[in-house]
């Protein structure tokens, strides 16, 4: 009986050690596999220091954002957008940060673009880095969109970024390196209601930067598609509202405003620059989004039958009809309250008013 229990104890122990010797050549090489995906992180990273960043709709919002974290890389920025004074204010709030050059350029114009990233070129070099920001956003019901609108966002989100992207990719690829990055929208993945013609132009662009990835990769220039949800980056009261526009500026407002499922612009700039970094494929921001577009994928009549069911909660045609205000102009009690404090503060950080918020580097 002794010897059984001997045999039995060392038979035991014996297995204890080869299994922790196992358990230990198994960490090990978990461990090891781990430093090595690590290492190749490392040696794909892009490093952005002294890198020419170009950012179209750079002057506010979500553009302006980028262009800190862009600069806390230790890149140096061109900011193009259309209008000069926003340009200028944005100059100023990144005084110190870093190198900025500002140009006026409405990215629609595709001679324009091509004079403005030579411009960019002769002040800071070829242009390393190209961020695809511009956009404009009309709010309404189907009934109250014309042609025009559909028009003005297909040429802002598709053929403005193809205006820029083939403006700046002959140097890309003659040096054999660089990235892109193209800011889309949870609505270039699901069409929302009130947003079609938005909507429309991100698809546009979807498309156009999948493709492009796909092209380009051989040349060694990464192709970045960013899908936001919600994102506090102050826009809108720079949007424009048809129909019952107080009544729309009211539920977008507050969408925007919203946290935990709303985004603060600087967070997502980071992340995307983070994305830029490693060449990813595709970044998609708020987990309401990613879990949206999961489901869309799988179940879209069920998406479908809930978009349908929010379109009846919002508001119908009225007031204006075809017209258009501003967010600024459609203000009411409630846009004006503590709920919307999170994007009051978000338009101030972000230049989205003519009395900004310094920002300390």
């Amino acid at each position: 009986m002794s010897l059984t229990r001997s045999l039995t104890r060392k038979f035991i122990f014996g297995g204890a050690v080869l299994g922790g010797a196992g358990l230990g050549l198994g960490a090990g090489a978990v461990a090891g596999l781990g430093l090595a995906y690590w290492g190749v992180r490392q040696m794909r990273r892009y490093n952005l220091a002294d890198k020419v960043v170009a950012i179209t709709g750079g002057s506010r919002g979500l553009g302006l954002a980028l262009a800190r974290a862009y600069l806390r890389r230790g890149a140096r920025v061109a900011l193009l957008a259309r209008d000069p004074e926003a340009l200028e204010r944005a100059r100023q709030l990144l005084a110190g940060m870093g190198t900025v050059f500002v140009r006026s350029c409405d990215v629609r114009d595709e001679k324009q673009v091509r004079e403005a990233i030579t411009d960019v070129r002769q002040e800071l070099g070829d242009v390393d880095v190209l961020v695809n920001n511009a956009g404009t956003i009309t709010v309404g019901p189907m009934d109250t969109m014309t042609a025009e609108e559909y028009r003005e966002a297909l040429e802002v989100f598709f053929w403005g970024p193809l205006h820029t992207t083939l403006a700046v990719l002959p140097q890309m690829r003659k040096r054999g390196s660089g990235r892109i990055v193209n800011i889309s929208s949870i609505g270039g993945k699901i069409s929302i209601p009130h947003l079609l013609p938005y909507s429309v132009g991100k698809f546009a662009l979807s498309g156009f930067s999948e493709g492009l990835r796909a092209e380009l990769i051989k040349d060694n220039v990464y192709v970045t598609s960013v899908y936001p949800g919600l994102m506090r980056t102050g826009s809108p009261r720079n949007a424009e509202f048809k129909g019952k526009h107080r009544a729309e500026y009211t539920w977008f407002l507050l969408s925007d405003s919203a946290p935990g499922i709303s985004i603060n612009a600087d967070r997502a700039a980071r992340q995307i620059v983070h994305a830029c970094e490693y060449g990813r494929a595709e970044l998609i921001l708020t987990v309401p989004a990613k879990v949206a577009v999961k489901l869309h994928a799988l179940f879209p009549a069920v998406t479908a039958a809930v978009f349908g069911a929010v379109n009846r909660a919002l508001p119908q045609p009225g007031d204006l009809g075809q017209g258009k205000a501003k967010g600024a102009q459609s203000t009411t009690r409630i846009t004006e309250s503590w709920l919307s404090a999170l994007d009051q503060r978000a338009a101030k950080r972000n230049n989205q008013v003519s009395n900004p918020i310094p920002v300390n580097p």
